[in-house]
This record gives C-alpha cells, sequence and structure tokens, in this order.
C-alpha cells in the first residue's frame, strides 16, 4: 500500500464504495447526481452555501459595525482547519502513527481535495458552524455580559447540539466512516466516538472563539482599529493555537488510557463533561435570553443569524426524516444496509436545544431598541 492508502484507509474507502489507491493528489470534481447517496449533494449546498452567507454576513460586520471579529473568525477557522485535518488523514506523514493511528474516511463528493480525503463541504464547515455558534452567542449578548471565556464556553455549546444533528446521522448515510479497529474511536455513543462530541464538536470551536475574541474581538470593541497587516498574524497564531485545547481537553479521560483502555471509565468521564457543558452553557444562555428581553438597547439579530440556523435545522429535519425507515428498522444498531445508527435520545435533545436558541435571538424584545448617543454599534458588544 502507499503512504497515502494504507490497509484501514483501503478499507474503509471500500467500505464507502470507492477506492483510496488511485485518488488525486489535488482535486477531484464529480457529477453530483451521480455520488453515492441522494443526500450529499443537499448537505453540500447547506454547508457550503452556509459559509459563503457567513462570509457575506462578516463582511457586512466589517463595514457597518467596524467590527471585524466574525471576518477573523471566519478566516481563523479555515487555518485551523489546515493545521488539524491533515495530520487526521495522514497520520504517517506526521509520525502519529502510534498515538493516532488512522482514525476515519470521507465519502467522495462532488469536490474533494488531497487524494480524496477532504471535501469541499468539510472545508466550509468550519467557518459555516464557527460563525453560526459565535452569533447567536453575540446576539444574545454573552460576550458582553459575561466576557470572553462564558461567551467561548456557550459556543462551545451551541457548536455542540448543532453539530450532533449532523454527526449522528453522518456514518448511517455513508457521508464518512469511522475506524472502529482503532482505539481512539471509543467508547462510542452509539455511531460516533464520544472524543469527537466532546474535543472536536464543543472545545475545539470553543478555543477559536476564545482566542480570537483575546486577540481581536475585545481590542475592536474598545475602539481599536486593526489593519490587514496587523490583523492577519493574530488570525493565524489563533488558527495555530487552537489545537492545543484539544489534547488539554482530553487528559482527564486519557487518564484511563494506554494500552489497554478503561472505555467505561472513559465513557464516564466524557459524559460528566458533556453533561456539565449543556448544564453550564444552558444556564448561561437561558439567562443572557431573559435579559435580553429585558433589555430595550439589545441589538436585533441581522439576516445570517435569523436564516441560517433555522435552514440547518429544516434540511437536517428533512435529511433526518429520510433516514427515519432505516433507523427505525435497525438491529442491534445497523441497518439492513449494513451502516451504524446515531444515538435517538442525544439526537433528539440536539435539536430541542439547537432549536430553542434559534428562538431565544427571534423572539421580539420587550420594547424597541434604541442606541445610547455616541455609542459605536461595534462597541456594543464588550
Amino acid at each position: 500500500m502507499s503512504a497515502t492508502c494504507d490497509d484501514a484507509a483501503e478499507r474503509l474507502t471500500g467500505y464507502l464504495g470507492f477506492s483510496c489507491t488511485d485518488a488525486n493528489t489535488v482535486v477531484t470534481v464529480r457529477n453530483p447526481a451521480e455520488l453515492a447517496h441522494w443526500s450529499m449533494p443537499i448537505l453540500e449546498i447547506l454547508i457550503i452555501g452556509g459559509a459563503v452567507f457567513a462570509f457575506v454576513h462578516a463582511l457586512r460586520r466589517l463595514r457597518r459595525d467596524g467590527d471585524p471579529t466574525n471576518l477573523s473568525l471566519w478566516f481563523a477557522s479555515l487555518v485551523y482547519l489546515f493545521v488539524i485535518e491533515p495530520p487526521l488523514y495522514f497520520p504517517g506523514w506526521f509520525g502519529l502513527e502510534e498515538q493516532f493511528g488512522f482514525i476515519f474516511a470521507h465519502n467522495v463528493f462532488t469536490v474533494q481535495f488531497m487524494f480524496d480525503r477532504l471535501p469541499l463541504y468539510i472545508v466550509a464547515i468550519y467557518p459555516a458552524l464557527s460563525q453560526l455558534a459565535y452569533e447567536l452567542v453575540r446576539v444574545l449578548g454573552v460576550f458582553q455580559r459575561r466576557g470572553a471565556f462564558v461567551g467561548a464556553v456557550c459556543v462551545a455549546f451551541v457548536c455542540q447540539v448543532f453539530y450532533e444533528v449532523f454527526d449522528q446521522l453522518g456514518p448511517q448515510l455513508k457521508w464518512w466512516a469511522w475506524n472502529l479497529d482503532n482505539k481512539v474511536n471509543h467508547p462510542l455513543l452509539a455511531s460516533v466516538p464520544m472524543n469527537s462530541i466532546m474535543v472536536f464538536a464543543s472545545v475545539s470551536f470553543g478555543a477559536i472563539t476564545y482566542l480570537l475574541v483575546k486577540l481581536i474581538g475585545q481590542p475592536a470593541w474598545s475602539g481599536r482599529h486593526f489593519r490587514a497587516r496587523s490583523l492577519l498574524p493574530r488570525i493565524v497564531l489563533v488558527g495555530a493555537l487552537a489545537p492545543l485545547a484539544m489534547p488539554i481537553a482530553s487528559i482527564p479521560s486519557a487518564l484511563f488510557g494506554g494500552d489497554d483502555p478503561n472505555t467505561t471509565a472513559q465513557a464516564i468521564v466524557l459524559t460528566i463533561e458533556i453533561v456539565v457543558l449543556w448544564v453550564v452553557g444552558g444556564t448561561v444562555l437561558i439567562r443572557a435570553w431573559l435579559e435580553r428581553r429585558n433589555d430595550a438597547d439589545s441589538q436585533p439579530a441581522d439576516a445570517f443569524v435569523r436564516i441560517y440556523p433555522v435552514v440547518w435545522l429544516v434540511v437536517f429535519a428533512l435529511l433526518w426524516a429520510g433516514a427515519l425507515p432505516s433507523f427505525v428498522g435497525a438491529q442491534g444498531g445497523t441497518t439492513t444496509d449494513g451502516t451504524p445508527i446515531g444515538n435517538a435520545p442525544y439526537t433528539l435533545l440536539c435539536f430541542l436545544a439547537a432549536a430553542a436558541c434559534v428562538v431565544a435571538v427571534l423572539v421580539p424584545r420587550s420594547g424597541p431598541a434604541r442606541r445610547p448617543e455616541g455609542t459605536r454599534i461595534g462597541s456594543s458588544v464588550r
């Protein structure tokens, strides 16, 4: 096998319906009508369109409010992507074969990069989801009232609930496949590694947000004007440093790891961490919503915040509806097509929590918005 297609990669890509042996080095473009599942082009449109929408929104925030935070977050999330994704796809290139091994493989979508390992929609999900979560939390006034750290915790929570309605469905529809022979992917919550739920879907996005708000957001909100040459190194620094949060966050469960990991103990630790995130993040957001309802000076939600989270939930509700017959008919956690299903109660909780976040920003305020004289729009979120 080649360095880009070892035994594990060949086995997983074969399960997904293609071979990694002759993959194009740079980019491959396919007919979206010929993808493996009807849901795949819909998924691409939702997420790539969301990244474009997020970029337009970030530009509007910069031009209208003088706030570069959104645009910086958009690019910092891409820097983060290109720091963490290549080692996941090719651990042997980075000397991480023994520590991590081959973790998962994406199926082939319309546009695919890096030996068919990286779909374009995965590139797009980083700026789309990070912007979605950040804006929901920002509009509720959490950063203004609670500061960068608490705001980042809330972003981590919001990212988890929105991401998991996608993450729990992907393995069933063969959007990707986890290498279950790899101990890194255990313990599982149904078909999804719990480390992925806590560390990737939550901590990583929270870390990006915290670093970005400290290095760019708070200085900008206090009136500092950034030029491109001063923003660029800060954006790169955020994207490069944020991955350090992942091994740090993994320490509690890693204490029960090693050559013979205690997956039961790891599952308990990760469950506690997830519950704590839900309790803390949910409590802060509920309080923020109540405070916003009584604050006539709170900022209205822009088009991106009003539209994209709703579209995300509606589209995934339809995709779940399409997958429901196979889900209900699954035996022993596996459909008749031989694909693993997600966890229904947890997915439903994530749907409800995500919908609650959307409702919180769309519910009318108790009074008309007004802005104190002499206050810059961009400085209203400190």
